[in-house]
């Protein structure tokens, strides 16, 4: 009932349906902040004067997303407009020299290079500029999109090696050659049959061709 009067931009910030929790027998309203990575809570107590107001919320919000955030979302008409257009892709602090600012004495420069591998093994500057505008992204470790392509070619070869086997009909094979630009040469072995009354083509495998 009263989630009809939560306009605020504000609430943008923060999951749509709060948690009732009991506190010391006082019951309150629990709103998480929905941004990736955060797990700070905000409580507002039912029993006070200030039941609605969002004094807290805004503190978070800009600890958490940033001052200029805020004051993008407040001229937003409501909160769904806030949700579906400014925060879902806004930047955290809609500033690259927050973003990038020394911590201690000296000039702010800027570098176009091209990152090396040490700096892109899940960096939090590496992570802050890949997530730049879109600050809900995840954006997985090294280890982790290893070990789930691992997972992913394990499971198809599974599959494909239960689909020839238990195929009714004969399978047909192909292979193809080539050079690549570096003068590296490769062969490819293919399958192909009939799937549900549809051409299949199965890549097999890929080998580099020995010198001779």
């Amino acid at each position: 009932r009263l989630m009809k009067d939560w306009v605020s931009p504000v609430y943008a910030f923060f999951n749509p349906k709060p948690r009732i929790v009991v506190i010391s027998g006082r019951h309150a309203h629990e709103f998480k902040c929905c941004a990736k990575g955060c797990k700070a809570t905000t409580r507002r107590f039912l029993d006070k004067k200030d039941a609605r107001s969002t004094g807290n919320m805004r503190k978070h919000v800009k600890v958490c997303w940033g001052e200029d955030v805020l004051a993008a979302t407040d001229d937003a008409k409501d909160a769904n407009e806030a949700r579906t257009k400014i925060v879902g892709g806004i930047l955290r602090n809609g500033s690259i020299t927050v973003s990038f600012e020394r911590k201690g004495k000296g000039k702010v420069t800027y570098s176009h290079r091209q990152h090396t591998r040490a700096e892109t093994r899940y960096h939090k500057g590496f992570q802050s500029l890949m997530k730049t505008g879109r600050l809900e992204y995840y954006i997985p470790s090294p280890s982790t999109v290893s070990r789930d392509v691992r997972q992913v070619f394990v499971r198809t070869h599974e599959r494909i090696a239960k689909m020839t086997k238990e195929y009714p009909g004969k399978l047909n094979f192909t292979t193809d050659g080539w050079t690549a630009t570096n003068h590296w040469a490769f062969v490819a072995v293919s399958a192909h049959l009939e799937h549900n009354g549809k051409p299949l083509s199965l890549p097999l495998d890929i080998v580099e061709v020995a010198k001779v």
